[in-house]
């Protein structure tokens, strides 16, 4: 039997430990702004997180693989000195939305991921019908938004804040920023008609590209602006169908390209003859390891890609050592460091 004062006491300490918990609680949570302006609450400290696009997934390569839950596709097998074995060898959930969607939920759940990072490209769509469904999986998440590749420096910022990773992100954003900047500098000092004319060669027959409008090369854009291909997109995933009668009109100086098996062929193929980059031997094949520099998915190694294709372009007032900043860059980003061989092999595979 307990006495007045036993029982007094109990009451004490349960209303003591209640307390602490819930101070425990707070203390363990953290109130943010997403960059979608939402208002989230999410864990003080993140050791697990899950992003379910190809944008967040590749991004968070860059700043720390270590948490990850799990990988949206696959690592090539020729890509994987990339990345750190544990990395390698994380399960393979894939996207929860969009077009590719794929995810496995059963086993994004098993992961026990702290905190979802979701993708946008809009700061203004946040899809309610998406929203609900995340809710469902009682686990919070926050938006990275990127218009365009000039909001990659905040988005870093932002993520590491949200992760507690300030250190690292700061050097990862400077680094973004510097590029984007040294290459609006270089580009507003020659004028337009002085701009090399760009035709972007995708698909195996070099005959598939994309409107100067497109998400898909926004590096074009921001390299001078000087597509040939000028149009609306019709669709997001692009791909517009041009004939190589058109290709021949438009006789661009430089071709980029995104397929080994056309850029290996166009040099012998009589049809191609006519074009102006293949006769002066103008085309160049996008790099892709572990990523691609250019597109599909766009992501951060699109800032190397902006400076190998600025080099490409204006190569007197642009001038740069491109085995060693790509070396620099991804002794940076991807923490390897690869000797000059392996990295002009990335390079000019």
């Amino acid at each position: 039997m307990f006495n007045q004062k036993s029982i007094q006491l109990i009451v004490a300490v349960a209303v003591f430990l209640a307390f602490n918990v819930c101070v425990r609680n707070i203390a363990e949570a953290a109130t943010i702004t997403d960059m979608a302006g939402r208002t989230v609450t999410i864990p003080d400290t993140v050791r697990k997180v899950y992003a379910p696009s190809p944008y967040g997934s590749y991004i968070m390569y860059s700043v720390d693989p270590s948490i990850l839950a799990g990988l949206i596709f696959p690592i090539r097998d020729e890509d994987k000195k990339y990345f750190p074995k544990e990395t390698q060898n994380l399960p393979v959930i894939g996207s929860l939305f969009g077009q590719g969607q794929t995810a496995n939920t059963e086993v994004l759940l098993k992961t026990n991921p702290d905190l979802l990072i979701m993708w946008s490209a809009k700061r203004s769509a946040i899809n309610e019908k998406t929203e609900e469904s995340l809710k469902k999986l009682n686990v919070p998440f926050v938006y990275a938004v990127a218009e365009s590749l000039s909001d990659y420096p905040d988005v870093y910022l932002f993520l590491g804040k949200v992760l507690k990773r300030e250190e690292r992100t700061k050097q990862l954003s400077a680094y973004c920023k510097k590029t984007l900047d040294e290459i609006k500098v270089t580009v507003n000092k020659i004028p337009a008609e002085k701009r090399p004319s760009v035709y972007y060669a995708e698909g195996m027959d070099g005959l598939s590209t994309e409107c100067n409008d497109s998400i898909h090369v926004e590096l074009l854009e921001l390299a001078g602006d000087k597509n040939v291909h000028r149009c609306h997109t019709s669709n997001h995933k692009g791909f517009e169908k041009v004939s190589l009668e058109q290709v021949i009109l438009y006789n661009p100086d430089i071709i980029v390209a995104q397929e080994k098996v056309f850029f290996d062929k166009v040099f012998n193929d009589p049809a191609w003859q006519n074009v102006k980059a293949v006769k002066d031997g103008r085309v160049y094949l996008i790099p892709r390891h572990p990523f691609n520099w250019f597109d599909r998915p766009p992501s951060f190694m699109r800032i190397m890609g902006l400076k190998w294709l600025a080099n490409i372009l204006y190569p007197k007032e642009y001038k740069i050592d491109m085995v060693k900043d790509a070396r620099d860059f991804y002794r940076l980003f991807l923490c390897v460091e690869l000797s000059n061989d392996e990295m002009k092999r990335a390079i000019y595979p």
